[in-house]
C-alpha cells in the first residue's frame, strides 16, 4: 500500500513538477517501515532568510500509531532541501526501528507507549493583559509512558527544549526539558 502524501506550500506555489517529485520520493517511505500510511510535507520559501542557504525549508511529518516522526531541512535549492529531509527521515526511521525492536521491559513498544502530536490551525487570539498574540495551538492525545520513553520520544520528534507527557509512574502530567549542560530536567507538578 502506497503512502498517502499531503503537500502544503507556505509563501510558495506547489507546482506539478514539485508535487510529483515529492510524491515519488515520499511515497516510497513504506518500504522502510511498513506501518507508514500517511505523510505531510510542508515547503516554505523564506523571503528574508538570514543566510542564502536557508531560503527554502522542507518539513516532513509522519504520524503513526502512538508516535510522530518529524524532520526539517533548509537549503538554497528546494529540491535539495526535500532530498536532505528524506535522508534525515531515513535515519530517524532506522533509529525508531532499532528502539522499537529492542522493546520495553514491560513488553510495550514505543508506538504503543509514545505521544501522538497533531497541529491545529493557528488561533490568532490576543492576550489582552500581555498584549501578545497566540499564533499556534497544538492538541495531542496523551498516553502513559516512562521517563526513559519520554526522552526517546523527545529525541525522535526532534524537540530540543521540552516535552510534555503523562508519567505512568507518577500518574500525572510531567514536563521533560533539556538543561544547558545537555542533561535533562523533569518538572513534576504536585497539586495541593
Amino acid at each position: 500500500m502506497a503512502v498517502s502524501v499531503s503537500v502544503y506550500g507556505r509563501g510558495i506555489e506547489v507546482g506539478s513538477r514539485l508535487q510529483e517529485h515529492i510524491e515519488k520520493k515520499v511515497g516510497k517511505l513504506d518500504r522502510y517501515l511498513a506501518t507508514i500510511r500517511e505523510a505531510r510535507v510542508d515547503v516554505t520559501e523564506l523571503g528574508a532568510a538570514r543566510a542564502s542557504g536557508d531560503r527554502y525549508v522542507a518539513q516532513l511529518t509522519i504520524p503513526m500509531r502512538g508516535t510522530v516522526l518529524r524532520a526539517e531541512e533548509r537549503n538554497s535549492d528546494l529540491f535539495a532541501a526535500i532530498d536532505q529531509v528524506l535522508n534525515k527521515m531515513y535515519r530517524q526511521i532506522e533509529r525508531y526501528k532499532g528502539k522499537h525492536r529492542r522493546g520495553r521491559g514491560d513488553g510495550t513498544s514505543v508506538a504503543e507507549a509514545a505521544l501522538a502530536a497533531e497541529e491545529t490551525a493557528p488561533g490568532g487570539e490576543v492576550d489582552e493583559a500581555a498584549g501578545r498574540t497566540i499564533v499556534r495551538r497544538k492538541q495531542f492525545s496523551i498516553q502513559p509512558m516512562s521517563e526513559a520513553e519520554a526522552v526517546e520520544q523527545m529525541e525522535l520528534l526532534g524537540h530540543d527544549q521540552f516535552f510534555v507527557f503523562y508519567s505512568a509512574e507518577a500518574r500525572r502530567i510531567n514536563v521533560l526539558y533539556r538543561r544547558r549542560d545537555g542533561d535533562f530536567g523533569l518538572i513534576d507538578p504536585i497539586f495541593d
